[in-house]
Order: structure tokens, then sequence, then C-alpha cells
């Protein structure tokens, strides 16, 4: 879109004041032009009427709501007291037509049509020797201009209301990626912490703090680089290496393990993952896990993920409680249900959450692979 000193040329304020202007310009152009071609008349009323047509414009700024009476009626006293073939009058009303139709409110462009047609009908009326189709002509063609540049008014604000929504959507993703990333990093981080902690109470208490300590500062130097995306959008986002399905059982059921839950994981040697796959998997094992670790309560935990033809099965099973009940919305918000369902769905996948007699959890996962060449 083109702009001149940073304003668009179809900005609304800049179009109604350019119609102001040309308003005036042929008010001054047909008042010269009706003075001298009736400087000799006896009668002057057509001087007197086109004289006295301001008067109904600067109505419309002092008293905005009679605006739409005040440009009929102005539109209509030309028409009405224009001059028998005086055709060089009628530029003026096209341009109260055209004032017309650009402003605000809709019942403002047929009212001055309205009162341009009326004023015309009227002098054709009270002296048949006016009559022509010029006024029609006149009002048809300032109106039909003024609906273009209305419309095209609308359009503008249209697509800038879009642009915004756009750019606010955009936030609202970032928003969104920003609340994963903490959630998936962070989180993650501070649960391993909690964990090592626990263990090291019964435990390797010296080793617990080592690890505790690598934790933290990796969750401080992700956190720090998350700050510094949050005040420079421009900013790359620093986190730690992607992980693969390799350092699901050392990062993963390690910690599980140190808390006293028996955790097996089969990876099976013909899974064969991008990149995006794997932090997919990845991300729903830990989500899993750490749902074991949070709330089931469980002794034993296994992870398996296998290739099924066209599709990737991930499932982890606990010997704990059971899934969170849906009369429990704190358990069900603190689960990572909600992280799992998007990755799936980011991927066209499906899932399912059971549980089993005797208690037990079961997150079965299926998602789509490319077709073995």
């Amino acid at each position: 879109m083109v702009r001149i000193k940073g304003r668009s040329l179809t900005d609304p304020v800049r179009l109604r004041a350019g119609a102001w202007v040309l308003w005036a310009t042929t008010l001054v152009g047909v008042l010269i032009v009706v003075r001298t071609q009736t400087f000799y008349y006896a009668d002057q009323s057509p001087f007197r009427a086109t004289l006295a047509s301001p008067v109904f414009a600067l109505l419309t700024w002092r008293i905005p709501r009679l605006r739409s009476e005040a440009l009929a009626a102005g539109a209509a006293v030309v028409a009405f007291w224009a001059p028998p073939g005086g055709t060089y009058v009628w530029p003026l009303i096209a341009a109260f037509s055209l004032l017309a139709t650009v402003e605000e409110r809709r019942r403002v462009v047929v009212s001055a049509w309205v009162g341009g047609v009326a004023g015309a009908v009227l002098a054709i009326m009270f002296n048949p020797a006016s009559a022509s189709p010029v006024p029609f002509l006149a009002v048809g063609l300032g109106g039909g201009v003024g609906l273009l540049i209305r419309y095209r008014m609308r359009v503008t604000e249209l697509v800038e209301r879009a642009d915004e929504l756009s750019g606010q959507a955009r936030w609202l993703e970032q928003r969104a990626v920003m609340a994963r990333e903490l959630h998936d990093v962070i989180g993650h981080q501070v649960t391993a912490i909690v964990i090592q902690a626990e263990a090291g109470l019964v435990t390797d208490a010296e080793g617990a703090l080592r690890a505790i300590g690598a934790l933290g500062r990796t969750a401080l130097g992700e956190l720090d680089s998350m700050v510094d995306h949050l005040r420079d959008l421009n900013t790359d986002l620093q986190v730690s290496a992607p992980p693969q399905l390799s350092d699901i059982d050392e990062l993963l059921a390690a910690p599980l393990r140190l808390q006293g839950v028996a955790t097996t994981v089969h990876i099976s040697a013909d899974v064969e993952l991008n990149d995006v796959q794997a932090l997919t998997v990845y991300r729903i094992v830990q989500e899993a896990l750490t749902n074991v670790a949070r709330h089931a309560q469980a002794t034993e935990s296994w992870v398996e993920v296998v290739r099924l033809d066209r599709h990737l099965r991930v499932r982890v099973t606990d010997n704990g409680v059971g899934p969170p009940s849906t009369l429990d919305p704190v358990a069900r918000r603190g689960s990572g249900l909600i992280g799992i369902r998007e990755r799936v769905a980011a991927q066209a996948g499906s899932w399912e959450l059971a549980g089993r007699l005797g208690g037990s959890t079961v997150i079965d996962v299926v998602l789509p692979l490319e077709p073995r060449l």
C-alpha cells in the first residue's frame, strides 16, 4: 500500500479531508462562475443560493446530529435555485453528494441524494423551462464517486483490522510456544530436581546434590534465554540440544528409579524418526513419566516405543492408582494431558488414556509414519 509521510493514501481521515477540500474548491469555482454569468441579471437568487450553501456545510460541524438534514438541504437549495440552462452549478451538487457519501452514517448518503434529486424535481415543477437531466447526473456522479471512496475506506479499515488481528494471533501463538517451553523444559527440570532431592534422602545424598546443581544451572540458563526472547522477539530462543529417543532412559527413566519407581524402557531397533518426530515422542514420554512421578504413586512403570508398519506406537504404563478422576480438576490440570493432546494432534495421530482393573494407568499414543522404501 502506498504511503506518504507514514500515512496511507486510503487513510479515512485523509480521504474525508480531501472530500471537504474538493467541496470548498468547487464552491469557490462555482461562485465565481455564477457571479460572472448573473452579474447583470435582475434576479440574483442563483448567486445568493450558491453563496448561502456553505451555511449548510457548517451546520454539519456545529450540530453533528443534523448532518443528514443539512447536507440534504444544501444540495436541494443549490439544485432548486440553479438558473435555467446554468449547468455550471451542477458541480457543486455533485460535490455535496460526494461529501455526504464519504461521511460516517449511512443515512447521510441516502438523504443527500434525495435532497439533490428533490431540489431538481421542484425546480422543474416550478419552472418547466429549466428541465434538464444534468442535476440528476450530477447527483449520481458525485454519489457514485463517493461510494467508491467509501467502499475503499471500508476495505482499508478491514485490512488494517485483519492485520491487527493477525498480529494478535501471532502474539498469542508466541505466548503458547513460551508456555509450552516453560512447561516442557523448565517444568521438567524442576520436577527432576524434586525427584533428586527426595532420592537423596534415602540414597546417595552427595550424588543427588550434584545432580540438583546441574539441573538448576540448566534450568536457569534456559529461563534466561526465554526472558531475553520475551524482551526482544528477534532474539533466538536458546535451549539445550534437542533430546533424542536414546535419552529417554538416562534423562527420564533414571530419575524415577532414584525415586523408587522401577522403570523399564524398550525402544525397537527399527524405529527411525526425524528430529520433529523424535522430539514429539520424547515430550510425550516426558509428560507421561512426570505424571507417574507426581500422581501415580506407582512402584513400576514401563515405556514402549515400537513401529507398526506405517505407525509408531508409544505406550507408557504404570501400576499406580489409575488415571486422574474427571472430578479432580487439580490432578487433571497438572497431569500434562493437555500437552500430550496438543502434540499428538500436531502429528495427526491419536491417543488414549485408560485405566485397568485394580489400578494402573495406560497412555497409548499412535503416530503416523512415512512408509518404508
